[in-house]
C-alpha cells in the first residue's frame, strides 16, 4: 500500500521530488504528531494566494479541512488571511481574522498576543523570499496584495511556537527550510521563512490532507474528506470569485488538475488508512 507520503507527491511537476531528498520519509506524519503533542487552544491557520484580484483554489481548501480537523482534537482554529479571501471560511463556520497589506510587525505581536496560538499552521501562503519581495511562480511581485502574515512566523519561532508550513512550489512559508536547494535546482527564488515541521506536496491542499490522514489514523476522528466534500467546499469559494491558479478561471479545479486526478488522491489517502 503506497504511503501517504508518496500519494501526496503524485503526478509532481515543479520539483518537489528533489525536494523530497531532504525531508524525512514520513514529514506528513510528523506534523500530524507535532499538532497532536502541541498544547490544546488556539491555532492560528494561514492561505490564501492572491491570483487575479482573487484567492486561488489551493489553499483554502486545505486549510478549511484542517481546521475542521483541528476542531476534531481539541483546538480552537483561527484563519489568518486577506480581504481576497473574504467569505471562503466563514462559510464554514470557521473563525477569520482579515490582515490587512499595510499591517507590520507591531501588529503580529499584537496578533499573537491576542491570541497566544500554541501552533501557527500555514499552506499555500506566499512568503518574503531572499530578496524581500513577495512573488508568484512565474516571478511577479504580488507584495501590494498580499499582507505579511510570515511575521507570525518569525515572531512566533522567537517565543517557542512551534509552526507547521505546507508548500508545492518553494516560495510559500515554510519552504525557506529548503532555501539553498530551491535556488540551486529549482530556478525559482525560494521563501526565507522557515517553520519547524515543513510539508510538500504536487498541491498544496493534498499536503494538508495528508496530515488529516495522520490525524485520522492517529486518533479515530474522521477528518480525512471525500472528494465529495471537497468538491462541495470548492463550488462554494468559486463562487465567491476563487480561481484556479494555473489557468486563473473560476472553476473548481486546483492547479488544473482534472477532477479525476483530485479524486485520485483522496479515494488513495482514504485506501492508506484503513
Amino acid at each position: 500500500m503506497a504511503q501517504i507520503e508518496d500519494i501526496v507527491l503524485l503526478h509532481s511537476k515543479r520539483g518537489m521530488t528533489i525536494l523530497k531528498e531532504y525531508c524525512p520519509d514520513d514529514f506528513c506524519r510528523q506534523a500530524a504528531q507535532l499538532i497532536l503533542d502541541t498544547a490544546r487552544g488556539n491555532v492560528l491557520i494561514t492561505t490564501g494566494f492572491y491570483v487575479v484580484g482573487s484567492g486561488e483554489t489551493d489553499g483554502p481548501p486545505g486549510a478549511a479541512f484542517l481546521a475542521k480537523a483541528l476542531e476534531a482534537v481539541g483546538y480552537h482554529p483561527v484563519i489568518v488571511t486577506d480581504d481576497f479571501c473574504r467569505g471562503f471560511f466563514e462559510c464554514e463556520n470557521i473563525d477569520t481574522v482579515y490582515a490587512a497589506t499595510e499591517m507590520g510587525e507591531a501588529d503580529y505581536a499584537a496578533m499573537l498576543d491576542t491570541y497566544t496560538p500554541t501552533l501557527l499552521l500555514s499552506i499555500e501562503r506566499c512568503g518574503r523570499n531572499i530578496n524581500g519581495d513577495y512573488a508568484n511562480m512565474r516571478g511577479i511581485s504580488i507584495a501590494d496584495h498580499n499582507s505579511k502574515v510570515d511575521y507570525l512566523f518569525e515572531l512566533g519561532a522567537a517565543r517557542g511556537i512551534p509552526s507547521i508550513g505546507i508548500g508545492d512550489g518553494g516560495n510559500e512559508i515554510g519552504m525557506g527550510n529548503f532555501k539553498e536547494i530551491i535556488s540551486s535546482q529549482l530556478s525559482l527564488v525560494p521563501c526565507e521563512v522557515e517553520v519547524t515541521k515543513p510539508v510538500i506536496a504536487t498541491v498544496s491542499n493534498w499536503g494538508g490532507y495528508g496530515i488529516c490522514a495522520y490525524l485520522e489514523k492517529m486518533t479515530g476522528k474522521h477528518v480525512l474528506p471525500s472528494y465529495a466534500e471537497e468538491l462541495e467546499y470548492l463550488d462554494k469559494i468559486v463562487a465567491l470569485g476563487s480561481v484556479d491558479g494555473v489557468t486563473k478561471e473560476h472553476v473548481h479545479t486546483v492547479d488544473s488538475y482534472p477532477e479525476e486526478v483530485e479524486a485520485e488522491i483522496l479515494a488513495k489517502l482514504h485506501d492508506a488508512i484503513k
